[in-house]
Order: C-alpha cells, then sequence, then structure tokens
C-alpha cells in the first residue's frame, strides 16, 4: 500500500503513526489545512507536523495555503472543511502515484468518524484510489502524550477559529 496521509497536526499523526508501521505502512505525511486560523496557529501546526515527521524520518508533503476561516452560522462548516482537505488529499494521491489516502482526523474522538469516513469513501470512487478507515481513537492518549513528549506544540481547538461544538 502506498499511502498519502493527511495530517491536520504533529500531535494527531502521532497518535496514528505507530499503528501504521506496526502494520507495515509507511506513510508520506501530507500537509494541507487551509481551514486553521488565526495564521500563527496555522504556522504552529504546521512547524509541529514539519518537527514531528522529522523526528520519525517520514517523508512530508506541504500544500501552503490558508483561506478565509468557514462563517460561524454555515450550517455544514464541518462537512466544507473535511471535504476541502480530503479532496486535496484525494486529488494530490490521484496525481502522484499513490494508492490510498486517509487521514489523522480519525485518532480525535471531536471529530464527526462517520461523516468523514463518507466524504473520504465517497473521494476514492471520484479519483479512482483507496479510502483507508481507521479508527485511532484508541491511539489518541498516546499520541498526546508522544507529542509532548517530543516538544510539540499542542492545540486547543479544531482549527477553524471558532471555538468546539
Amino acid at each position: 500500500m502506498k499511502l498519502l496521509f493527511h495530517c491536520c497536526c504533529g500531535p494527531c499523526a502521532a497518535g496514528c503513526i505507530e499503528s501504521l508501521t506496526a502494520d507495515g505502512v509507511v506513510p508520506v505525511l501530507f500537509w494541507h489545512n487551509p481551514n486553521i486560523h488565526p495564521l500563527l496557529e496555522y504556522q504552529n501546526r504546521k512547524d509541529s507536523l514539519i518537527a514531528f515527521a522529522k523526528n520519525k524520518s517520514l517523508q512530508l508533503e506541504i500544500i501552503d495555503e490558508t483561506k478565509p476561516p468557514i462563517e460561524k452560522n454555515a450550517g455544514k462548516r464541518c462537512e466544507i472543511c473535511y471535504r476541502t482537505r480530503l479532496e486535496k488529499t484525494a486529488s494530490y494521491a490521484a496525481e502522484h502515484g499513490f494508492d490510498t489516502f486517509s487521514t489523522s482526523l480519525f485518532v480525535s474522538p471531536y471529530q464527526q468518524h462517520d461523516l468523514i469516513r463518507s466524504i473520504g469513501e465517497k473521494l476514492a470512487v471520484q479519483y479512482g484510489i483507496n479510502f483507508l478507515y481507521r479508527d485511532f481513537r484508541p491511539f489518541f492518549r498516546q499520541g498526546q502524550a508522544k507529542a509532548r513528549s517530543l516538544g510539540l506544540y499542542m492545540q486547543k481547538y479544531c482549527g477553524c477559529g471558532i471555538e468546539a461544538n
């Protein structure tokens, strides 16, 4: 399996990578998170992922792009956010010879797994590649502990600039 693994930050990546590598999968990490605001938060999270990738000697591909935050009253803001990031991951994966894509969002007990999975599966069909769903939530606290031990930045909210629901 040639896996492109979308990562929202270093701590979430830390919660997933050991599980993947234990199964013989060495993913290429992928940064595309235009939803994260303000700009300082965006940079802190990107830097934490860069540091994590270097620490684990993992390849990291970066699509550096920011966009205005999704409107607070947008009823589907989480769906828009997930779709934006996963679509870029799927298209990049298809264009660059990956056969599978996934995301570190599945480590968080605060994210909408069913919605993320549904979006990922639809994009897999659209782009002609596989989508890997794995419930990484059992590794959430372990990933946070690993991130702290590495001195990685630990965020306080999902990233859209609006407090989590």
